[in-house]
C-alpha cells in the first residue's frame, strides 16, 4: 500500500505565487509536480526571478503536463547558453497523476492553475499545481462578501470574546 501524500508541500524558499488564482478559480485538488529546468533557469529562480501571473498547465495528448506562458528572465550572467524567458517547460509527474489530470480537464472542464514555484527542502525545484475550476463574475462577488463576513466575525468575536 502506498504512503498517503502529506496534506501540504515542504516549501523552503518559494520564488513565484499567483495570487489571483485562489479568487478568479475554484480550487478542487493541488498537486506538487517537478520541473524540468536548464541550468540557467534554475540560477535565475534561486535568485528570485520568475513569475507566473498568466501562466496555466496543459496535458498533451502524448501524455505529457506542460507548464505554458510562465516567465523566468534570462540569468545576468549567463552566456550564450542562457535559456528562453516565455519557453513552455516540461512537468514531471506520476503516470497515474497525468491520466487522473487528462480525464479532469477533458470530461469536468476544469483547468490546471500554477499556484507556486518553490524549491522544497532538497533544494529541487517544484510547482504547486491545482485542479481547478473557473469561477463566473457572481461567484467571485460571493466569495468576496463570505470572506468579508468571516473576517467580520472573526473581528466581532476577538472584540467580545
Amino acid at each position: 500500500m502506498a504512503r498517503p501524500k502529506p496534506a501540504t508541500f515542504d516549501k523552503q524558499k518559494i520564488v513565484a505565487e499567483n495570487r489571483r488564482a485562489r479568487f478568479d478559480y475554484a480550487i478542487e485538488q493541488t498537486f506538487e509536480a517537478g520541473i524540468a529546468l536548464t541550468g540557467t533557469e534554475v540560477k535565475s529562480l534561486r535568485s528570485g526571478e520568475g513569475s507566473i501571473a498568466e501562466s496555466y498547465a496543459e496535458v498533451t495528448a502524448d501524455g505529457g503536463v506542460w507548464l505554458v506562458n510562465s516567465n523566468i528572465p534570462e540569468f545576468s550572467h549567463g552566456n550564450r547558453f542562457n535559456h528562453e524567458p516565455k519557453r513552455p517547460r516540461k512537468l514531471l509527474l506520476n503516470a497515474r497523476e497525468i491520466n487522473k489530470l487528462h480525464g479532469a480537464v477533458a470530461r469536468e472542464g476544469m483547468t490546471l492553475v500554477p499556484l507556486t514555484v518553490y524549491f522544497n527542502g532538497r533544494g529541487r525545484a517544484k510547482v504547486e499545481l491545482a485542479l481547478a475550476k473557473g469561477r463566473k463574475a457572481h461567484d467571485k462577488r460571493e466569495h468576496i462578501k463570505e470572506r468579508e463576513w468571516k473576517r467580520d466575525a472573526g473581528r466581532i468575536m476577538r472584540d467580545h470574546g
